[in-house]
């Protein structure tokens, strides 16, 4: 038997809005027919205000520090962040797990269908397996010493293999934290699986600043982790045009990009062809109280996805809240973010033939939100329907 909502708006995102459309889903959520305004003759259509969008795809998230929910004072910068998640990181195995119960039910509920998650350890994999929401984890790797990277890689590659059978792959964590030594032996793994990496990207100026002339605040966060960086020579480059040559033609996600710059683009455009920048306007608010140069990414074309961050660094999971934000101070339009938030994070996680578009034979799930006449988000208020 199937189900057919009616709304002000459907979304379809692969092709125009259709007014007054109506969706036909059956018991499991697959897509069976999109119709036009009066094509629906089943009495038992469901009319809702609103618009009908796809199921959102969080490409960032970090589910293991969701027991950290307001731990963390805002605005401190991301050396003094770092540092506080270093001390604070450690609870009670139970509070963490009931957190990350929490935190999933939560995203779900907001109407994420699928997930790029970060983890350090295996203790999040219980609850990927009994959720609903699809997750693919990032296992990341750490270590700026190029004697540890061999150690540093046999560790993340067991991590991988515990976690299996979910999808998993092994990614740097950070330019500043990872050596070309490790960088390296990622990348071999990479090609070996075909698998995706994600990274942390240029979220401030001291990342640049280190990498330039072996300046900035991340002299004081090697101090604090107490590791003796002489062997480490400046590039006289950015943070990016540093590492990328490291990482070849993996399909890479890079993450949070609060100072790339247009040459940084250029870049990465000239030596990197599969490529897709995450933003967290939230927590880059949050932690730096700055945002990207959105303006810039969208005049480049380059492909956006979006992501939440940890609740380390935001108040809620919420990719509608993402999306809100970049409205607010960015002026994005409501279509583009769509497909940010949609389509293109099921594309990067390769769940493009089943999520992302409202499509039939696809499962995108489906999503109620509120937008004005001209199409502004009201509030981030998400009603899953699907």
């Amino acid at each position: 038997m199937l189900k057919y909502f009616s709304a002000d708006w459907i979304f379809p995102v692969s092709s125009p809005p259709i007014k007054n459309g109506v969706v036909a889903v059956n018991a499991t959520g697959e897509i069976q027919q999109v119709l036009t305004a009066g094509k629906a003759k089943n009495p038992d259509v469901v009319y809702l205000k609103g618009a009908i969008v796809p199921g959102f795809i969080n490409t960032h998230c970090h589910l293991e520090l969701s027991h950290m929910l307001g731990q963390i004072p805002e605005h401190t910068g991301l050396v003094a962040f770092v540092q506080s998640i270093i001390k604070n990181r450690q609870a009670d195995a139970d509070q963490i797990k009931a957190a990350m119960q929490t935190a999933d039910q939560k995203m779900f509920d907001n109407g994420i269908m699928a997930v790029g998650d970060i983890s350090n350890q295996l203790s999040s994999k219980e609850i990927k397996e009994n959720s609903k929401i699809h997750y693919h984890t990032f296992i990341e790797a750490m270590g700026f010493n190029p004697a540890r990277a061999g150690a540093i890689m046999d560790d993340a590659k067991r991590i991988r293999q515990d976690f299996k059978p979910l999808s998993a792959s092994i990614v740097p964590h950070a330019p500043y934290s990872v050596s070309p030594e490790l960088f390296e032996l990622i990348r071999k793994e990479a090609e070996k699986d075909n698998a995706i990496i994600s990274v942390h990207n240029q979220e401030t100026e001291n990342e640049n600043a280190f990498f330039k002339n072996k300046t900035g605040g991340f002299l004081e966060l090697y101090r604090f982790l107490g590791l003796d960086i002489t062997f480490f020579e400046p590039t006289n480059k950015t943070s990016l045009q540093s590492w990328l040559p490291y990482i070849k033609a993996q399909k890479t996600l890079l993450v949070h990009n609060t100072v790339s710059n247009q040459a940084d683009i250029a870049f990465a455009k000239e030596h990197h062809t599969n490529l897709y920048w995450c933003l967290c306007p939230q927590a880059n608010l949050y932690i730096e109280n700055a945002l990207p140069d959105v303006d810039l990414l969208m005049g480049e074309n380059v492909k956006i996805t979006l992501g939440t961050d940890s609740l380390a660094s935001n108040h809620q999971l919420n990719i509608l809240s993402e999306m809100l934000t970049l409205q607010k101070y960015k002026q994005v339009p409501f279509e583009k973010l769509l497909t940010w938030a949609t389509v293109n994070g099921a594309e990067f996680l390769a769940l493009d033939k089943q999520l992302g578009t409202i499509q039939v034979g696809k499962r995108p799930g489906l999503n109620l939100i509120q937008l004005s006449a001209d199409f502004k988000i009201e509030n981030d208020q998400v009603k899953r329907l699907i």
